[in-house]
């Protein structure tokens, strides 16, 4: 059973108004898992995949967007692996000076590797975005399941085009089984 505080998929579209610019189709009055499922056989599967990194709290996104990478291809250099590690570490052990860690590299590292994107979900899971010494502002609420959606999404895209449809099932599988652990 989910200790989610979301019981049907409208719920999450509430609250992460964000969402209705990530995905194309609407929920309609269903379970989380049910539209995530459905969104994965529609047209445009990428969907359920966005939708997924909103759904899931911020500790299960980055957990699934760090299996995802692992699974879809294993990071391709030191500086990917750091940050897979990174991100890996803070959802074994949340910790704030961990998750700073995570944050930095998120931050600083190459956006076009997935899992720079992976330690930028755990930096963003809370707190403020600390820049050194100085106190940063908080961190947005959606930071997290927006960096975890561009992980997936990067990490989907190194897999060739003719298997990525097959793929996405698999991902979206992972993710529920994440939303329905507690």
């Amino acid at each position: 059973m989910s200790t989610s505080r979301f019981t049907t998929a409208i719920q999450v579209f509430q609250a992460f108004p964000t969402l209705y610019e990530d995905v194309v189709a609407m929920p309609l009055d269903e379970t989380p898992t049910a539209f995530a499922e459905r969104s994965a056989r529609s047209a445009s599967p990428e969907d359920a995949i966005s939708y997924c990194a909103y759904m899931l709290d911020r500790r299960k996104a980055t957990w699934w967007a760090c299996q995802c990478i692992r699974r879809l291809g294993s990071p391709e250099n030191p500086e990917e692996e750091a940050a897979l590690q990174a991100a890996e570490t803070w959802v074994r052990d949340p910790d704030e000076q961990l998750r700073l860690k995570a944050l930095d590299i998120g931050m600083d590292g190459d956006h076009d590797l997935p899992a720079v994107w992976a330690a930028l979900a755990a930096g963003g899971s809370g707190g403020t975005m600390n820049q050194g010494d100085q106190q940063g502002p908080p961190v947005p609420e959606i930071l997290s399941s927006r960096a975890a959606r561009a992980a997936v999404l990067i990490a989907l895209a190194r897999v060739p085009s003719r298997e990525r449809n097959d793929r996405i099932p698999e991902i979206v599988s992972a993710a529920i089984r994440l939303y329905q652990s507690p």
